[in-house]
């Protein structure tokens, strides 16, 4: 498929070439040994990173650590391979705390596996059908909203941990929980304060004057050696959950039947959804950092392969993750082969290093969701959304808070509609409606400024109105445009719509216009429609807007002549013809 720009044909890329995925596109440029060291690196340094942070993101999630590392391992490497962008890096994410956690609550793990893989199988459908282009009309102010919610949830879900408190049942929702973890705070341990503390500490500060040294997997060390060497009580990974294995499971999927699938549909989707605008957030980001692009619809059919292969081998939901891609990036990788190798290293580390992982501190961990969480809340994009404009704080604060009182899905959903709603809003507002004849009297002074305007309405002979349209004519405008023009008093023998102004109208309006037109027909007006776009004539002719109801010309002197007798002139534009 050919589509005209600037003049000039461009060829639409092919089938094969928007779902090929970049480490096939990398290795065609030639990969050579230089390249493959500087993905060692970055792969290496990512998978420090990814180390303590998916065993966190794991136990927030209320799973066991090792079904971080197994989804850090098995979608990780194939988010890689299969994706469509240069320097993504999939694993589980903080983003999905909040949503596993419930589904793990209320249908238990293997709820989250049918939901996982139906997700996976929803995001491939969803990248064969091309929709990730459209993940972009996400409102700015629902992602920022949604992402302070869920690290607002994610701090609330660490309090126990970070303080060491006894709770005998933690609720999920969040008023409840925060009743709980209040009620209990005298049974909190110091020494698991301290750790947290130090934890915390030791991240920031390692951040601030050591940038690029692994400032999560350095606090876990550490703490984890001040709690074995001086005795503290404290909960650690062995207490609670025993020892990580070694190796990845035998690949399982449990049971299911039509009652199961359709009990897990509605999480499906929620995971679906989350998992498409993280990992394509991720891949704008990478992008921006790079100067490359990457191909939407290719990630998000790896990103839907990777979920179904991470539960299979006893993982959970993984996707796109901005802060590890954005190492990588930092580290200096050349393509997706960085990627694959982050999870070859994190599956090194647990083959090597698993026993040890038993002395981690739940509280370190802790430390380390605290320092996510306070990362993903965006304060600076949140503050500056809600001083920005009425309807962009109502957007931010709805998604916000149905995020944190409701659930994930439901703030989306009503955040995109109120953004939508806004937009409409605001395009509506942006349509105006200009005559030569005035509808009251302060329009003259605005008329009289446009000295091309004043021109042309002074050389209108006896009989003849125009009236001009500018901005988009849909449905959100149809009722200010009908109000004008239901204004008209005494029908002119000529009528003239100029739609030079206008780049789209849609079918609602069209129809409000041949309303229109037939009240002008009964009163024994001529109708004329110019400067007409070949999109806006064509919903017009769809909506019966045809001669001899309407006529059309290239320009207002054109329809002008038309309405004399006499011929317009040859300005190359379209007089009276109709549109396939």
């Amino acid at each position: 498929m050919d589509t005209s720009v600037g003049g000039a044909r461009k060829r639409s890329p092919s089938l094969a070439e928007l779902f090929t995925p970049k480490l096939v596109t990398v290795l065609r440029e030639g990969y050579h040994f230089k390249d493959f060291q500087a993905d060692t690196v970055a792969g290496l340094t990512v998978a420090i990173v990814a180390l303590p942070l998916s065993m966190a993101i794991a136990i927030g999630s209320g799973l066991s650590p090792e079904k971080g590392l197994f989804t850090a391992i098995v979608g990780g490497f194939l988010i890689s391979a299969l994706g469509g962008s240069r320097y993504q890096i999939g694993g589980p994410a903080g983003a999905f705390i909040v949503l596993i956690a419930t589904i793990v609550e209320q249908k238990g793990y293997d709820g989250l596996v049918l939901a996982t893989a139906m997700a996976g199988l929803i995001m491939i459908a969803a990248g064969f059908l091309r929709l990730g282009t459209y993940i972009k009309y996400i409102p700015f102010p629902v992602t920022v909203g949604f992402t302070a919610g869920i690290a607002v949830i994610i701090f609330a879900s660490q309090i126990k941990d970070l303080l060491g408190l006894t709770v005998e049942h933690e609720p999920a929702a969040l008023l409840p929980k925060l009743a709980a973890l209040g009620a209990n705070l005298a049974t909190f341990s110091p020494a698991t304060v301290l750790i947290s503390v130090l934890s915390v500490a030791l991240i920031i500060g390692i951040r601030r004057w050591k940038p690029t040294w692994p400032g999560m997997l350095i606090a876990v060390g550490l703490t984890s050696a001040l709690a074995w060497a001086m005795g503290f009580d404290v909960a650690t990974i062995g207490s609670r959950f025993g020892e990580v294995p070694r190796t990845l499971p035998a690949p399982h999927l449990p049971g299911f039947d039509l009652a199961k699938l359709q009990a897990a549909l509605p999480d499906a989707i929620s995971i679906a959804l989350l998992g498409s605008i993280e990992s394509l957030l991720s891949a704008v980001v990478a992008d921006g950092m790079t100067g490359r692009r990457h191909r939407s619809n290719c990630e998000l059919v790896a990103q839907g392969a990777a979920n179904i292969a991470a539960v299979t081998f006893g993982g959970m939901c993984v996707t796109g993750t901005i802060a590890r891609t954005a190492t990588n990036v930092r580290a200096g990788a050349h393509g997706p082969v960085s990627g694959m190798l982050h999870a070859l290293f994190v599956l090194l580390f647990m083959l090597v290093a698993a026993p040890l992982a038993a002395y981690i501190p739940l509280a370190s961990l802790g430390g380390v969701l605290a320092v996510v969480s306070w990362n993903m809340a965006e304060k600076a994009e949140f503050a500056a959304l809600i001083r920005s404009s009425r309807g962009d704080a109502a957007v931010l604060l709805a998604t916000f808070l149905l995020t944190i009182f409701v659930d994930l899905t439901t703030a989306i959903a009503v955040g995109v509609t109120l953004g939508a709603f806004l937009f409409l809003h605001r395009m509506a507002e942006d349509v105006a409606v200009e005559t030569g004849t005035s509808l009251v009297a302060e329009d003259v002074a605005d008329v009289v400024g446009n000295n091309q305007a004043a021109k042309e309405i002074a050389a209108l002979p006896a009989g003849v109105m125009v009236y001009r349209i500018s901005g988009a004519f849909f449905f959100g405008a149809t009722a200010s445009v009908s109000a004008v023009l239901d204004r008209i008093g005494a029908h002119p023998k000529t009528f003239i719509l100029d739609f030079a102004d206008v780049p789209l109208v849609d079918s609602t309006a069209a129809r409000t216009l041949e309303s229109f037109a037939q009240k002008l027909r009964r009163g024994g007006t001529t109708l004329y429609f110019t400067s007409t776009s070949r999109s806006v004539r064509r919903t017009l002719l769809a909506a019966g807007l045809r001669t001899p109801e309407v006529h059309y010309a290239s320009q207002i002197a054109d329809a002008v002549a038309m309405s004399q007798g006499d011929k317009p002139a040859n300005r190359g534009g379209s007089s009276d013809h109709s549109v396939s």
